[in-house]
């Protein structure tokens, strides 16, 4: 074989050089076309995904009543906290329907009974003595079954943080009555951990607010207040109900 040096081996090599780099580049195209083709299908099928998603939801919309304008708030600033709230019913319907179920209890709140009587009906050990109709007066008419949902945060939380989360997951934070009716259907369960009601509070002279709630002392079962400024433990569990 012929050795080749000087210019000419400087030009034969970068000849060499250049083909080799035009092969390679050749190749990768040809890799990124095959992976192009290959992506159709997924591309296909996620825009055939959202397209179904799109259109239930426009259907959902109007069997609710709602017309193109309630669709285009979507696309708004406004629409922004109903998508947070759409995103949370997603997020809370993925969780295993065991989950969903232990976490969910129905009770029957009787509003024609006096708050005296619903707290005796729920046998408590100890109640605040500040817990009075006085100081919570109750409102609402007859009997309503009402599902109570029992939601942990598993991290330390201030009642607006609570609050705005409900809002986000559309609940509202549970009443007094409700949560009485609570105690009374479901006794065991405040043994387990704290159970808060922020739909009701009782102002303080110095401006504090209590909020009420179930917990243990010992073996005794518990009706407290607590104060609402403070941060709630992470083993509290908030009393909701559905808007």
């Amino acid at each position: 074989m012929a050795i080749v040096d000087g210019p000419l081996a400087w030009i034969v090599s970068g000849k060499s050089k250049a083909l080799q780099f035009r092969r390679v580049r050749d190749e990768l195209k040809q890799g990124e076309n095959i992976m192009a083709r290959k992506n159709v299908p997924a591309i296909v099928s996620a825009l055939g995904i959202l397209t179904s998603i799109i259109t239930a939801l426009v259907s959902a919309v109007r069997k609710q009543g709602g017309t193109d304008t309630d669709i285009y708030r979507l696309a708004t600033p406004e629409g922004e906290s109903i998508i947070e709230k759409i995103a949370a019913l997603i997020v809370q319907s993925g969780k295993p329907i065991e989950q969903l179920v232990e976490n969910c209890y129905k009770v029957l709140v009787d509003y024609g009974q006096t708050l005296q009587r619903m707290i005796a009906n729920g046998k408590y050990d100890y109640v605040n003595s500040d817990i009075t109709s006085g100081n919570f007066p109750t409102t609402g008419n007859g009997k309503q079954e009402v599902v109570v949902e029992l939601v942990h945060f598993g991290r330390d939380m201030a009642s607006d943080a609570v609050l705005k989360e409900f809002e986000a997951r559309g609940l509202c934070a549970a009443t007094l009555p409700e949560l009485l009716a609570f105690g009374t259907t479901h006794p065991e369960k405040q043994r387990e951990f704290p159970i808060v009601a922020l739909g009701s509070a009782w102002q303080y002279r110095d401006g504090d607010r209590g909020v009420p709630y179930l917990d243990r002392d010992g073996l005794g079962r518990r009706l407290s207040l607590g104060w609402d400024a403070l941060r709630w433990d992470d083993i509290c569990r908030f009393a909701a109900v559905r808007k």
